[in-house]
């Protein structure tokens, strides 16, 4: 076998995954954009879907939820909450555990952004029928699982 066998850009798995990467930075890219005029980051809407989705959850949790590190969530919680979109509160079991939950302000942020957000999914999953779109998701999730294992 030749060093030009032994590459992996002719591996369709290779291939495959390198459309689907190039395929959620373009969905990140155009998200970026539509949501800038609301004054939010993709991050910054991340936190306040799933804070909406669980009111009430811990940092570590969302840190856990959102797949990234305790110090990332520590980092933009304060713009946050500067902006009253979230607030803290201590938990009364566990005072050492802050409890975070949505503003009014950040309801009605959120409301907007997933308008914008929802039109774009609408956009980029219509290339698809609604079959194709389970078995994608489907499939996402088996590899997250996968690699939640390690």
């Amino acid at each position: 076998m030749n060093k030009r066998q032994e590459l992996p850009w002719d591996n369709p798995r290779f291939r495959n995954w390198i459309a689907v990467i190039r395929a959620e930075k373009a969905v990140m890219r155009v998200l970026s954009r539509a949501l800038a005029p609301l004054g939010l980051k993709v991050a910054q809407l991340d936190i306040l879907m799933n804070l909406y989705r669980h009111p009430g959850t811990s940092q570590h949790e969302l840190a856990r939820r959102l797949l990234v590190g305790r110090s990332n969530i520590t980092m933009l919680l304060p713009q946050l909450e500067k902006q009253n979109l979230l607030r803290r509160e201590g938990d009364e079991k566990d005072r050492r555990v802050m409890r975070l939950y949505l503003t009014e302000e950040g309801e009605a942020l959120l409301m907007k952004a997933l308008a914008v957000y929802t039109a774009l999914i609408d956009r980029v999953m219509a290339q698809s029928s609604p079959e194709t779109c389970d078995a994608i998701g489907a499939h996402m999730r088996r590899i997250v699982e996968a690699l939640e294992e390690e």
